[in-house]
């Protein structure tokens, strides 16, 4: 028996090749904007010319000895939005990092204005791991 899949199915695995093959580049440029709403000094070199240089993600990993030494005199917003990204870097060092801002769940990122909550779905919706 030689069953060809339905169309609609070859339809969807075709969407789902074409997005992940694009998701790291996707994901990149949402890291990249992220690291712009944060501030430079958290990611990479530290350096506004690294960020702007930066070509992959790997030129932007989180400052996490800084970070973690910061997370106390940030403003909640940005506390949230910095452990977030992180998460995405390092989950067992982003999710302590989210616990200590009190982050219980995706509706607290609620708080977080849209530029903020658009970088956090982008990241999601592009992540292919580190």
């Amino acid at each position: 028996m030689n069953r060809a899949l339905p169309q609609e199915v070859l339809d969807q695995i075709k969407l789902e090749n074409q997005h992940f093959a694009a998701a790291p580049q996707a994901f990149f440029e949402a890291w990249k904007r992220g690291a712009q709403i944060a501030g430079h000094e958290w990611f990479g070199d530290g350096t506004r010319e690294g960020l702007q240089r930066a070509t992959t993600k790997w030129d932007l990993r989180p400052n996490m000895l800084m970070l973690n030494d910061a997370l106390g005199v940030l403003s909640s917003g940005q506390r949230m939005f910095l452990s977030a990204m992180v998460s995405f870097y390092n989950a067992r060092e982003g999710g302590a990092m989210l616990k200590r801002c009190g982050f219980e769940g995706l509706s607290d990122f609620g708080g977080l204005d849209l530029e903020r909550r658009q970088v956090i779905a982008d990241l999601t919706l592009n992540y292919n791991g580190w």
